[in-house]
Formats: C-alpha cells, sequence, structure tokens
C-alpha cells in the first residue's frame, strides 16, 4: 500500500557508483574467468530493482527526485501493471535468494533481510483485491496530484520542459480518474466498497477543485510562477497550454469523478465500519495489520495490549489532574482543558509561530542527544484550505537533497480547538525535530546503502521512532510543565486508542459510533480531531497500530541494551544504530541491536 506518496517525500537517487566504497574487489576463478563477489551482486541486483521499480511508479519517482519519468503517471489500476509488478517481485526474489547471505558484510545482511521481506509480503498481497478500492479520502492520485501540480510539491517547474512533462502527466491521471470508476464498478458487484461516510468526506474534496475558470484553479499556480528566464512566446504558450489543460481535461475528468461518486457509488456504498464485512475481510485486515506493524502479531493481541494501554496512561493522566490541583474528576478535567480559551491561540497565525518557538527550544537540546543530525532544516506550514477539513492534526514532509525544499511539517488550522497549548511540544517531537524529519532526513542522506533502502518506508519503524522521539522529550527536560506533560500522554493515549478502535472496526464488528464514543470517553481530544480520526482508521486500516507497537519494540530493545551493557551503555549511540541504517522491520531492527549489544559487550 503507497502510504501517501506526499508523505514519503524523498530525494535524489544515488547511483551505484555511491556504493563504490561497499564493494569488495572482483576475483578470479581458477580458469582467469573474473567473478563478482557476494557484496558486488547484491549491490547491482538491489540497484536494478530499484530502477525497475521507478519505472513502474513514475510518481514514486518524482518524490525521490528522479527526474527521468516527470512526464508519466503511471497504469497502477491497470493489469498490465499488476502483472509486471507480480514479475518484478517474483524475479527478484529468487535473484536474491541465490546469493549467500553470510557472504555478505553484516550490514548489508540486514538490507539483504529487508529486501526479501519486501518482495514476500508484497507477493502476498496480492491475494486481496485493493485494486476495487482506488481512493479515500485521506489518500489518493487525486491529492497527490493537488499537490504536485500546485507547484510547490515535488514535480519540477523549472524549465520549459518541466512545464510540458505536468501537461503529459496530467493526461495520463485524466486515463486513471476514468479506470479508477471501472475498477469501483467492479467493486460494486463483489461489495468490495468503502463505507458510506468515507464516500460523503470524497465528495467535497472532489467538489472544492471543480472552479468556474481555469485561473482559479490550484492546476494554474505554476502559470502563476512562470520563471523570469522564460520568454515572453514561451510563457504566452505554456499560458494558453495549461488554460486549456484544466479547462478541456483535468476540470471534465474531475466533475466526471465527482458525479461518479454522488450518484453512483454513494447509494451502492456500505453502512458497516470494518473490513469484517468484506469478502475475506477477516484475513485481509490480519494481513494488513501484520504489513503495517512489520510483525506476525494477532490482531486479538494487538487489541488486548491497547487496552492495558489505555488503563496504565488514565491513571498517569489522573496523576497530572491531582498534581496541578484540579478539583473536578478527570473527565472534567478533559473538558476543561478541550474547552477554557487560554488553552487555544485565536489565530492560524499565532499557533504557526507558536510552533517556531516550540521547534527553538528543542533544537537548543538535541546535540546532547544524537552525534547524527540531519543535514536539512524543517519550516512549519498550515494544511492547504482544500484538504484541511479531513486531513490529519499534523504531518511531516521529507526535504528535497539538493536543498530546494526544506522538509515541511503541516498544522492542520482549519479547528484551532483541535489544536491545543498544551499539545504542541509533544506534536513537534513527533513530526518534526527528533521524530520523522530526524529519521526520514537522515535516511535520505544515508551514503553507501542501496538505493531501495534509502527510500523504503516501514509504518511501524518511523511512527515507532517518531512515538520514542515523544519519551525522549521527557529526559529532554521538554516537559517540565505538567500541563505539556498531560500534553505528551494524551497523545501517547491516542496511539493507544488505536490499538482498541482499529482492531473493534475491523476485526470486532464496531460501529464507527462506537468507536468515536470510546475515543470521546477516554481522551480530551476535540470531537471534529476524533471523528477525522476515526474516519482515518476506517479508510487505511491496520495502519494506526503501527505507531504503539512499533514504540513498545523501540523502548523494550533499549532496555535490553541498558540491562545487558550498564555502564557502556551510550544512548547516542544507540539512536545512531536506529537512525542510520534507514527504516527497517521490527525484527530486522532486533537483529541489528542484538548483534551492536553483542558487539558493545
Amino acid at each position: 500500500m503507497k502510504m501517501g506518496l506526499v508523505a514519503m517525500a524523498v530525494v535524489a537517487v544515488l547511483g551505484l557508483a555511491a556504493c563504490s566504497q561497499h564493494m569488495a574487489e572482483p576475483q578470479k576463478n581458477g580458469t582467469g574467468v573474473m567473478l563478482q563477489s557476494a557484496e558486488a551482486q547484491y549491490l547491482a541486483l538491489a540497484d536494478k530493482f530499484f530502477q525497475e521499480y521507478l519505472k513502474l511508479e513514475p510518481l514514486y519517482a518524482t518524490f525521490a527526485g528522479v527526474n527521468n519519468y516527470n512526464a508519466d503517471f503511471g497504469g497502477d489500476l491497470t493489469d498490465s501493471y499488476y502483472q509486471a509488478m507480480h514479475e518484478l517481485n517474483t524475479r527478484y526474489l529468487l535473484s536474491v535468494q541465490k546469493i549467500e547471505r553470510a557472504a555478505l558484510p553484516k550490514d548489508l545482511q540486514l538490507s539483504y533481510d529487508m529486501f526479501i521481506y519486501d518482495r514476500q509480503v508484497a507477493l502476498q498481497g496480492e491475494q486481496f483485491p485493493s485494486k476495487l478500492l482506488p481512493m479515500t479520502q485521506f489518500y489518493s492520485s487525486v491529492i497527490t496530484m493537488v499537490q504536485l501540480g500546485s507547484g510547490e510539491s515535488a514535480q519540477p517547474f523549472a524549465t520549459v520542459e518541466d512545464y510540458e512533462n505536468w501537461h503529459h502527466r496530467v493526461k495520463g491521471f485524466v486515463k486513471w480518474t476514468k479506470l479508477a470508476q471501472q475498477r469501483m464498478e467492479q467493486g460494486i458487484a463483489q461489495h468490495v466498497v468503502l463505507p458510506k461516510i468515507l464516500v460523503q468526506r470524497i465528495i467535497p474534496q472532489l467538489r472544492a477543485q471543480l472552479v468556474q475558470t481555469p485561473e482559479q484553479s490550484i492546476f494554474y499556480d505554476p502559470i502563476k510562477a512562470l520563471p523570469a528566464s522564460f520568454s515572453a512566446q514561451q510563457k504566452q504558450q505554456l499560458t494558453h497550454e495549461y488554460q486549456l489543460m484544466i479547462s478541456d481535461e483535468l476540470l471534465p475528468a474531475l466533475s466526471s469523478l465527482a458525479d461518479y461518486f454522488e450518484t453512483t457509488y454513494l447509494p451502492a456504498a456500505r453502512e458497516t465500519a470494518g473490513y469484517w464485512d468484506l469478502p475475506n475481510g477477516k484475513a485481509w485486515y490480519q494481513y494488513l495489520s501484520n504489513y503495517h506493524t512489520t510483525t506476525s502479531m494477532s490482531v486479538d493481541e494487538i487489541h488486548q495490549i491497547g487496552l492495558q494501554e489505555v488503563a496504565r496512561i488514565m491513571a498517569e493522566m489522573d496523576k497530572v489532574r491531582q498534581q496541578v490541583g484540579f478539583k473536578g474528576d478527570l473527565k472534567a478535567f478533559f473538558a476543561s482543558l478541550s474547552s477554557e480559551p487560554q488553552y487555544f491561540y485565536q489565530t492560524p497565525d499565532a499557533l504557526i509561530k507558536g510552533y517556531d518557538a516550540v521547534k527553538t527550544r528543542i533544537n537548543a537540546v538535541l546535540p546532547q542527544y544524537f552525534n547524527v543530525m540531519p543535514k536539512a532544516d524543517y519550516i512549519v506550514k498550515p494544511v492547504e484550505a482544500f484538504r484541511e477539513q479531513s486531513a490529519a492534526g499534523a504531518s511531516y514532509e521529507g526535504p528535497a537533497v539538493d536543498g530546494s525544499r526544506p522538509g515541511v511539517f503541516y498544522i492542520n488550522t482549519y479547528n484551532l480547538h483541535a489544536q491545543p497549548k498544551w499539545g504542541m511540544t509533544t506534536l513537534s517531537l513527533h513530526e518534526a525535530s527528533p521524530g520523522h524529519h530526524f529519521q526520514i532526513s537522515i535516511k535520505q542522506e544515508l551514503e553507501h546503502v542501496p538505493q531501495f533502502q534509502r527510500f523504503g518506508s516501514y509504518t511501524a519503524f518511523e511512527e515507532g521512532w517518531a512515538l520514542y522521539s515523544e519519551y525522549l522529550g521527557i529526559e529532554m527536560g521538554m516537559f517540565k510543565d505538567p500541563y505539556q506533560y498531560f500534553g505528551k500522554l494524551s497523545d501517547e493515549m491516542l496511539r493507544a486508542m488505536r490499538l482498541v478502535v482499529d482492531t473493534g472496526m475491523h476485526a470486532k464488528h464496531w460501529t464507527r459510533e462506537q468507536a468515536i464514543q470510546y475515543m470521546k470517553d477516554n481522551s480530551p481530544m476535540a470531537e471534529s480531531d476524533i471523528v477525522a480520526e476515526v474516519e482515518r482508521y476506517m479508510a487505511i486500516p491496520g495502519q494506526a497500530l503501527s505507531y504503539k507497537v512499533g514504540q513498545l519494540k523501540i523502548l523494550s530493545l533499549r532496555h535490553k541494551a541498558e540491562q545487558a551493557l550498564g555502564n557502556k551503555f551510550d544512548l547516542k549511540a544507540f539512536h545512531d544504530q536506529l537512525l542510520t541504517t534507514g527504516s527497517l522491520p521490527l525484527a530486522v531492527m532486533e537483529t541489528k541491536i542484538d548483534s551492536w549489544i553483542a558487539a558493545q559487550q
């Protein structure tokens, strides 16, 4: 599952030459024929795979800073695409298994394990009809194309060729909108459809793009920013071309898609919230749970861990209530924190400036906890207006390696009462530094590793690290204010509730309303935030499980290292181990930390 291309924004690809320091010298056999070492074989194979993968996923290539395919949209709903992807994974799985793992250096053994894991998981997922659900309100090619087409994301608009590439990509996208409708028709026939409420969220997202004139469209923004170096004739030609592209291609395609959702798909959508109501839904959800957590934990086990964590965190929250001298019970404390004006900013601009101040405070202490820090900086920006009603409270987009674009910490300013002051430290630690900004930026800056390793993403590792970063904030002195510490507990409660609610809806037949009520009863979150969260779990089953599962694994490995190494334990070095090989499946991460502990001893 492609977890939102923008959220996975990546940087320019290193060529195989960048791995040259890793490569062993070729050796000769008895007849004088040159033989490649296992190391050279593996690096060449991994590089070749990545190049072939980018060709099949041109949007992803653009976010990876590989501009060879900027004119292509890709055929990710066509039969030929699925066949090509199957053949790619099958062929490379067989090829890599012919290389002897033990003959590789230790760090490449980890990479080798990741490579095999990825191929096996992808092939296992082919049994489920995900292509019949091509869009949700949370992630979709439409949202990705709007962000790219705005000129403020990874799609370059620096040359005339760049502008022409985008127009060609739009033509592919228009075909995709038609193919998406065909896939949804198949889904209706097979009862593989979205819940009604999610369809009702998608329709206004599409309608918001249906402007009266091309100049009002976000897709026209690159024309408003035409480079000064273009000639007057080039500017005139591109302006005319983009006006026609928007009026004759994009707007009709998006209008048709919106009409389809409203008149055909909505009446066929289901009333239930969970995957249990889809054909083979129980197995499908277990697969998605395993996929996102990179574990083999059963959904029942995850549900129980969630219940235990909710109870533990609730007790901690009550200690804070007592510490600040609040007279009412915990529910009244929640209500106070969620409603009283002193806990909220009055304007979006003030909120963004508040996050800039938090950034400065955190940056001051980071060198005490990290040897390795990203070269790239990040900025704080509000979520774009067109998606703010259904977007998460905050998110992170990685930087470009060439310095042309910093990382972006997006804050949703749609409802200021969903952005309490007491939650800001935690959210910044999680989304920015040392959370996603550190982990993703450092991964992108890695050298001498296979390219897929720099661009691969495992939600359990990445979100687990971000949640661990919240925990680290305690040691960094970020939570001396009890209200800020409550914010940390509140965010941790959200991640614990996710284990209960996600599994509840998709495996235990909970309704959307039950899930919303459970979160109301156990947290001070704004109702608008709770609704958006629950609907997100409905849209991307299993993804929300990865946060807490990943955090618990990282904390358990740190505890294991501290116990085993005693005075030899170095927290900075432990963080180096987690950050300097990219995103890892949790089992592969555990293998790495165990090996590091043994080496330290």
